[in-house]
């Protein structure tokens, strides 16, 4: 039964159907949805939005905190619902109808969405859809395992949506700390000052009138997709771990590393991982996700404290975790992502961030979401927030892609997130590239040793000389600079002639 978690009485008479809740939501609205990288998100309404726009016209600009689990991004794009998808997605469908131009996509830092909300630059939601664990005696919604823009998307809006999730376990009542900035100008500082600290609420403070309807859902998020580290990542992991040795030796990090964030995917979850077997203790987390990676750190005795956004896992790795809640509640917290993403608090703390690059070049510009330059992959999601205000900023990926044909190191990337004045440690399965207090010359020597793939090296090699022949305080060859891409889009491969 489910009435034991609506707990405002009043509120009981609001349960409907999800077919009835989505009358609520009209042609042009736009739509707040819980969500983040694949877990919390509403489930039924969306579906039942997907249906009616089958049917009728039926479009609307929807903002989340990250990407949606169980395909409905992709449901929604392939049932032309999507006009407009506000801030990160992660799915073929909507991918392509993005890439495409039928879906407005705007990428943006997930610490900017609901900042530009809360001053009127881009206009609040009119329905917003949060799934819940419970609803307090207050009427205040218990997010289930994310935060994301939940909270303000609600607070925000005219009418609210609650999908009260019974497959989501009670024990995550608690885990939450909803915190709201105040106004700008006359803000004073976020008063959090370490991981573990609490300043906000449990639950998210709404005024109950605007409850409109509960939908009763029993579906779990989607699983991660991550995979276990392979010869590739592990090696990554090894160069950073002795990396982090020299520094804490030198006095540059502290014994633990500091609190530490981790970009979603494979790569930066694997490597992570690899820190199991290295000689750090105590370690903390000041993430976004709560991936894999966490709780196996957590489980080996390495991690002490994990604060993120939303909590993410692969298959054999979330009975275990929310199998036995209790095991991990003290060790946890997740918090609003303008929060957990804030560069005030970035700063402040300290973070060491590990995030994942799709190619980087010879002076350290990264592209973390532009196939090709034009074709959107995912988004930048948080990197840009924890990049630019870090103690470190560190870039990882594996130095070639599909079969060799890609280098992921090139002469100049064909889209720009993260400038060479943000990133400062670049790492393949080759080596390790420190870039602080070096010039664009001495990037560029230090990249190509150290994280070049032997295919690729001498090209890159060539280029580079050639370029500074012709002088200038970043080299490069305009006329050249992207014959690599051109040659993979009508060659197949980077290099001409292979």
């Amino acid at each position: 039964m489910y009435s034991d978690r609506i707990r405002l009485s009043s509120l009981q008479c609001k349960v409907m159907s999800a077919r009835e809740a989505a009358t609520l939501i009209n042609d042009g609205m736009t739509i707040g949805m819980s969500g983040f990288t694949r877990a919390g998100e509403a489930k039924a309404v969306p579906l039942a939005l997907v249906d009616r726009a089958k049917d009728e016209k039926l479009k609307i600009s929807l903002i989340t905190g990250a990407s949606l689990g169980n395909d409905l991004d992709g449901k929604m794009a392939e049932a032309g619902l999507l006009a407009r998808r506000v801030p990160f997605q992660a799915d073929a469908t909507l991918r392509k109808a993005i890439n495409q131009g039928e879906v407005m996509f705007i990428d943006q830092h997930l610490s900017h969405t609901v900042e530009q909300m809360r001053n009127h630059q881009i206009k609040r939601p009119d329905v917003t859809i949060i799934e819940a664990v419970c609803i307090t005696e207050q009427g205040h919604i218990v997010p289930t395992t994310s935060v994301g823009n939940s909270a303000n998307l609600a607070v925000f809006a005219d009418k609210i949506i609650v999908e009260l999730n019974l497959a989501h376990n009670l024990n995550l009542e608690g885990l939450h700390d909803i915190y709201f900035p105040g106004d700008r100008p006359n803000r004073g500082p976020i008063p959090l000052t370490k991981v573990d600290d609490r300043i906000g609420t449990p639950a998210i403070p709404v005024d109950p009138a605007k409850i409109a309807a509960i939908v009763i859902t029993e579906q779990p998020d989607s699983y991660s997709t991550v995979t276990p580290a392979d010869e590739d990542t592990q090696a990554i992991a090894n160069h950073l771990v002795e990396f982090f040795k020299t520094e804490v030796e030198a006095g540059r990090l502290p014994k633990n590393l500091g609190p530490m964030q981790v970009g979603i995917g494979n790569i930066a979850n694997a490597v992570v991982c690899g820190l199991i077997d290295s000689p750090f203790e105590d370690l903390v987390m000041y993430s976004e996700v709560l991936q894999d990676c966490t709780f196996e750190l957590i489980d080996a005795g390495k991690m002490k404290f994990a604060s993120g956004c939303s909590i993410t896992l692969s298959e054999r790795c979330n009975d275990r975790v929310f199998g036995n809640l209790e095991k991990y509640k003290d060790k946890l917290i997740l918090r609003p992502q303008e929060i957990s993403n804030h560069p005030e608090l970035v700063r402040r703390l300290g973070i060491v961030g590990i995030n994942t690059a799709l190619e980087f070049d010879i002076y350290g510009n990264v592209n973390s979401t532009h196939v090709g330059g034009t074709k959107m992959m995912n988004g930048i999601g948080g990197s840009g927030d924890f990049a630019r205000n870090a103690n470190m900023a560190i870039f990882v990926t594996k130095s070639i892609a599909k079969g060799g044909n890609i280098s992921s190191v090139v002469p100049m990337v064909a889209h720009v997130d993260h400038t060479e004045h943000d990133v400062e440690i670049l790492v393949t399965e080759q080596g390790l590239a420190d870039l602080r207090g070096l010039a664009p010359r001495e990037r560029a020597r230090v990249i190509i040793d150290n994280c070049v793939h032997p295919s690729y090296r001498d090209a890159l090699n060539a280029y580079f000389d050639a370029a500074c022949k012709k002088g200038g305080q970043t080299p490069h060859l305009l006329h050249e600079a992207m014959d690599w891409h051109t040659n993979l889009e009508e060659h197949g491969h980077m290099l001409k002639g292979k």
